[in-house]
């Protein structure tokens, strides 16, 4: 057989080659990572403080609508609770426990005051006592008034005799019957008679006001005795304690035959149908929170519209309460004394330079920054305006499209600038 011999041929070794491009990769890899520490030393030259990027969060600002709010953990409260009160002293008998569902009008408990009842009727007494008096005074003064009348009548009738007797005489004294001397006597005894009519007719319609004074003032202490009487007759009434709403009895403040002052209070009712959410806040935010202002109820993952309707003038505890009442439909299900988040909208305002809310707002005082510029941080002088909560308000210092380090900055130790390290 034929070898292979002829086939093969010699080919030029290409091992220089292969170093020159092994050299060329080196030397860019080198003068790459060169590079790279070059950064890095520049970097931790011009650096007081390194920290890793991973641990901070970074915002950017930007302008747009700003929301001046305040959030508050509150509680469900019931609008209308009114709370029940002896109205005497007396024993309690309660006729409902709390967490009853009752009825306007239903009845709750009933007090046993001897005292009470015992009052009423002594002045229910008095009542028809001087009812009596003022019957047997009305006929007494009629009695009386008829006896004047009867006097000035009786006058009337002495003035007509007179009068006769007057022309009879004077006849006789015209044909010189009677003497000069009978026929005076005749016209004083008209003068008399007259007078006495007149005076007997005054006397009368005196005596008739006088009365008349008499009898009312009789009527006037009947009526405040009438008056005594029915308050009496109200408390006696009240000793059956009834509710006055539709709702829940809340809480009972007494026992079974437990012995109350007056004014102690027994329960209290609970309107089931209208409940508002009383919210804290700091001190602080009293004098920005106003009545009116709209507000946020977050209740089982919905946002149900709000308005403040009070705010407490008085501080606790460095802290201010105000209320909040639904808006609209009231979620289901709510309970008194459940907890809630409130959201007070205090100002809305469009074109503000805003920055999202971090720690470092409460770590810098909100008087500086971290800037984030080519992976270092440079603190930056700031001023800053509203704070809701979520966002605060930049007025000097920032400009829109900065990255700032938002995060708490403690560990930056106030540097000047720090390295961010991946």
């Amino acid at each position: 057989m034929r070898g292979t011999a002829g086939q093969d041929r010699v080919i030029a070794s290409d091992d220089g080659g292969r170093r020159r491009r092994l050299l060329w990769g080196g030397a860019i890899a080198l003068v790459l990572f060169l590079a790279a520490a070059a950064w890095m030393l520049r970097g931790w030259a011009t650096s007081d403080a390194t920290v890793a990027l991973e641990r901070l969060r970074i915002a950017t600002v930007t302008r747009g609508e700003f929301l001046n709010d305040v959030a508050a953990q509150a509680t469900v409260v019931a609008a209308v609770s009114p709370a029940l009160y002896s109205p005497a002293a007396g024993t309690v008998t309660l006729k409902v426990k709390a967490g009853d569902t009752v009825q306007k009008g239903a009845l709750l408990a009933t007090l046993d005051s001897p005292g009470l009842r015992n009052e009423f009727q002594r002045e229910n007494a008095t009542l028809e006592s001087l009812d009596v008096d003022l019957r047997r005074e009305e006929i007494d003064v009629r009695r009386r008034i008829l006896q004047s009348r009867q006097a000035s009548d009786m006058a009337g009738v002495a003035i007509r005799a007179a009068e006769r007797e007057f022309a009879r005489a004077e006849q006789a004294w015209e044909k010189q019957v009677i003497s000069e001397r009978d026929y005076r006597r005749a016209l004083d005894e008209l003068d008399e008679a007259r007078l006495t009519h007149v005076h007997a007719r005054d006397s009368a319609g005196l005596e008739k006001e006088g009365l008349e004074f008499e009898l009312e003032t009789r009527r006037l202490q009947r009526e405040r005795q009438q008056l005594l009487v029915a308050d009496l007759e109200r408390r006696v009434g009240e000793l059956e304690v009834r509710s006055p709403i539709d709702g829940m009895v809340g809480s009972v403040s007494v026992t079974e035959k437990a012995a109350v002052q007056q004014d102690t209070v027994l329960m209290n009712v609970v309107d089931l149908s209208a409940f508002e959410v009383e919210f804290r806040v700091a001190e602080s935010y009293a004098g920005a929170i106003g009545i009116g202002m709209p507000a946020e109820i977050s209740y089982a993952g919905r946002s149900y519209p709000g308005d403040v309707t009070s705010i407490s003038p008085e501080v606790r505890q460095s802290e201010v309460t105000g209320r909040v009442r639904f808006a609209g439909e009231m979620p289901a299900g709510l309970r008194q004394n459940q907890r809630v988040a409130v959201r007070i909208l205090m100002d809305r305002r469009d074109g503000v330079l805003k920055l999202e809310r971090g720690a470092f707002y409460e770590s810098g005082g909100g008087t500086s920054a971290y800037v984030v510029r080519d992976g270092v941080a440079e603190r930056r002088a700031i001023r800053t305006g509203a704070v809701s909560v979520r966002e605060v308000e930049v007025l000097e210092g920032l400009a829109e499209g900065d990255q700032v380090v938002i995060s708490n900055t403690d560990d930056f130790r106030n540097a000047a600038r720090v390295l961010l390290a991946d």
